[in-house]
């Protein structure tokens, strides 16, 4: 199943630097995931003043409870820095 995740940072005061302490482990893992053909496409959420304040995530997985247990591992979870998440059953279309 493909989904659609927007991953909604905290607000308070601490918020960026849990994203930045946890920024490098969220990468690293990313692209493990990129090349396991979990994680599709990624990105930060800017706000108007180019401020990171949330994620947004394309991925492909086997269910929802997989999904969970894989948002659950991510480091910007773990460290949480993901306050909230919006997320969707989708199908990416085929362009090619």
């Amino acid at each position: 199943m493909q989904f659609l995740i927007i991953a909604k940072d905290g607000t308070d005061p601490e918020a960026m630097n849990r994203r930045l302490a946890a920024r490098p482990a969220h990468f690293d893992r990313a692209r493990k995931a990129y090349s396991a053909g979990e994680l599709l496409i990624g990105g930060a959420i800017l706000d108007e003043h180019n401020q990171m304040i949330g994620s947004s995530l394309y991925v492909e997985l086997k269910d929802r409870a997989a999904l969970d247990a894989w948002l659950a591992e991510d480091p910007y979870t773990k460290g949480n820095v993901w306050q909230t998440f919006d997320i969707k059953v989708m199908k990416i279309a085929d362009l090619t």
